[in-house]
């Protein structure tokens, strides 16, 4: 440990190593975490701890009255993490002081991996290995990059989520279920049925024409005679509406593996069959869905005071099965105020991401590198204020890129004042296609998203919620600014869309002016042909169920399959391109997107 200060001569930490004082305006207290550290270290640079667990036990235990900043520079080299390591209230910086993990030898340098090698591989034929594995997971990576569930129809490219099948129309009393799929049998052949795959798992736009969010379910069973699919748990919508049916694909069966880069998990003998691109030896499988997760016991017991610089976190873990929010109003079990928001809610066992955060107070996520997530990249649940995420990467991300999600309507505003600047956001959604969005913000307010770029997304590129039904008096997505944004290669599988989206915001007049949009562009918002999609069109500006109470300045939206801008006339608009008289002198381009000061090369 180096303590910096004038005058500082004294242990900060009892049972410590002896501080060596040095000039600095503001004390700064210095260890070390290091691959070659050990559990004798002392944190010093000579003898690093081993590890950011480590390192939070023992400044948990020995940091007493907190007088300096504390760092842990964490050297470059790779730390598997096999369980989540989490900060609570008792890892907060005190006194006014922080206590900052930074990458001590540049950003992306220290790497936390939540997955670890596949090992034991045997060959299965001329193309697939198998081996037997100690755990179930539910995506898979091989040399960095993520491996695709054995499906079919096969994906058209890694890039996307086409081809689909659909789904018919059955019998009219079967028209309304949530939990049976009737398919073509020209799409299911009959030689199937004498080895149907317990394993098997569907992912579907459920709804028929109603693009907007995708569930991921096992499969209970297939009746080949009735030609019809069981879903172990009630899809979001139901499988058929008036004008289509719904899109899927099937997966996780082995007959599907036909091609390099598909695996297949045997889940009842704990075997995973897989077919390398390269070499089976690069192959990783996840340890946990979270890495690291900030969580104070109670609003009024928060972390806070911690900040995390230029690591870089890579791999995490999916669900086994997946539906966005409870399918009624008041399905959670608990009462609320407006129990309609139950839909509108990730469900508890869906609330994670990489990194999550919770009932905590001035976070910093600084220089981050976050890559190859099972689910959300970085998720600010209910209690969170004040936290910063800037100037990061994140790029193949299997669900929201950021996601900030507030309490329950009328129920207290606790999420709120964050900053997320200097962003790149690059391929989101990658397991969940519906509703994903590069950042989303749910019952959220006071926040600043400013020089941000989301390229490659499903659906949006961000989007601002609440509910149609929350009184104005009850909205907390308030007074949130959004500028010098670029958004790219949105909506690519789905309809009735807006790369920047807002769904129920302010219903009620008189629809005060409270959230601010400028300096936006817009690229092309064109689904992907192959997908099929049967929806109604992409658009750039979608203020969906009301979405009023916007001013909205110097926007430039590409080309869309359906209006460039589509709201109720309860917002302010001035320099878009959708409204004559556009002036592109106003557009200040050159500030639109990421800075000079963005750390990472730019993914292309």
């Amino acid at each position: 440990m180096i303590l910096r200060s004038l005058s500082a001569i004294v242990l900060l930490i009892g049972g410590l190593t002896t501080p060596t004082p040095t000039p600095a305006a503001k004390p700064t207290c210095d260890y070390y975490v290091s691959t070659s550290g050990s559990d004798q270290g002392d944190g010093g640079s000579r003898r690093p701890w081993k590890s950011v667990e480590q390192a939070r036990d023992r400044l948990r235990a020995k940091k007493g009255h907190q007088n300096c900043d504390i760092v842990v520079n964490v050297k470059a080299g790779d730390y598997v993490v096999d369980k989540t390591i989490t900060f609570t209230e008792a890892d907060s910086g005190e006194n006014g002081h922080k206590i900052t993990y930074r990458s001590a030898d540049g950003p992306g340098k220290a790497r936390l991996l939540g997955a670890k090698p596949l090992t034991g591989w045997q060959k299965y034929n001329d193309t697939i290995y198998k081996t037997k594995v100690d755990r179930s997971f539910y995506t898979l990576f091989e040399d960095g990059k993520r491996a695709t569930t054995a499906r079919y129809p096969n994906r058209t490219s890694d890039d996307l989520w086409s081809p689909y099948l659909f789904s018919v129309t059955p019998e009219a009393e079967y028209q309304a279920v949530h939990n049976w799929l009737f398919f073509d049998p020209k799409d299911v052949p009959k030689e199937w049925d004498a080895d149907f795959d317990k394993n098997s798992q569907m992912v579907v736009w459920s709804g028929g024409s109603w693009s907007w969010f995708t569930d991921t379910v096992p499969l209970g069973g297939a009746d080949f005679r009735k030609n019809f699919f069981t879903l172990n748990n009630d899809a979001r919508f139901t499988l058929v509406n008036s004008r289509s049916g719904s899109r899927y694909f099937l997966q996780n069966t082995l007959r599907f593996l036909d091609q390099p880069g598909e695996y297949y998990f045997d889940f009842a003998n704990s075997e995973v069959y897989y077919w390398p691109k390269s070499s089976i030896d690069k192959v990783m499988a996840p340890t946990v869905k979270t890495i690291v997760s900030l969580a104070g016991s109670s609003p009024e017991h928060r972390v806070q005071n911690l900040a995390f610089d230029g690591l870089a976190l890579q791999y995490s873990d999916f669900v086994d099965w997946y539906r966005y929010g409870w399918n009624g109003p008041g399905d959670s079990g608990y009462e609320h105020k407006y129990p309609i928001y139950d839909r509108q809610i990730e469900m508890p066992r869906n609330r994670f991401g990489m990194i999550t955060v919770t009932n905590s107070r001035d976070i910093d996520l600084t220089r981050l590198h976050l890559s190859d997530s099972g689910y959300t990249g970085v998720f600010l649940l209910f209690a969170n204020e004040r936290v910063k995420v800037s100037d990061g990467l994140l790029d193949n991300i299997g669900g929201d890129g950021i996601k900030v999600e507030g309490g329950y309507p009328g129920e207290g505003d606790i999420s709120g004042h964050h900053t997320i600047t200097n962003n790149y956001i690059y391929h989101v959604g990658e397991l969940v296609p519906g509703d994903a969005a590069g950042i989303e913000l749910m019952s959220t307010g006071n926040n600043t998203v400013s020089n941000i770029v989301v390229k490659h997304s499903a659906r949006y590129g961000i989007s601002l919620e609440v509910r149609p039904e929350i009184k104005n008096e009850d909205n907390y997505a308030r007074g949130n600014r959004f500028s010098y944004i670029r958004l790219e290669e949105t909506g690519l599988d789905s309809g009735d869309m807006g790369a920047f989206y807002t769904y129920g915001v302010h219903n009620v007049e008189p629809h005060p002016i409270d959230n601010y949009v400028s300096q936006m562009v817009i690229g092309d918002v064109i689904n992907d042909p192959a997908g099929q999609m049967p929806d109604s069109g992409t658009r750039g500006v979608h203020m969906d169920a009301g979405g009023c109470g916007f001013a909205i300045s110097n926007v430039e939206v590409g080309k869309v399959s359906d209006d460039k801008y589509q709201a109720y006339k309860c917002n302010e608009v001035t320099n878009a391109n959708w409204v004559d008289g556009f002036d592109t002198s106003k557009m200040e381009y050159d500030k639109i997107g990421v800075t000079g000061a963005f750390p990472y090369p730019i993914p292309s």
